[in-house]
């Protein structure tokens, strides 16, 4: 078994509001057990990531980001950059993301 990388992450200001959307929508339509899923889905997410960054597939429209699928309703996209993770955006799966690609 190849040995894990580890490598350092970098949230895109973007993402970062992104993911601040995502908490707000769900601390006003749910409870706050959806909210810790919410971290503790994007906290599996980075230490995946850190350890195999090439462990999600390419995007088939952009070669250089990829795609991670964290849930049903939840995805992050990212890239290899300069030698960090670089997370470009959290999108809901649900929206059409022809525009943000």
């Amino acid at each position: 078994m190849p040995k894990p990388k580890v490598a350092s992450i970098f949230w895109t200001e973007r993402s970062l509001q992104n993911a601040i959307s995502i908490k707000e929508y769900l601390i006003s339509n749910f409870s706050t057990k959806e909210v810790d899923r919410f971290y503790s889905i994007l906290q599996s997410f980075e230490i995946a990531v850190c350890a195999f960054p090439e462990l999600y597939p390419e995007s088939s429209v952009r070669k250089n980001i990829r795609r991670a699928v964290l849930s049903k309703v939840l995805s992050a996209y990212y890239r290899l950059h300069k030698g960090k993770i670089e997370v470009i955006a959290l999108l809901d799966n649900r929206c059409d993301i022809s525009q943000w690609i």
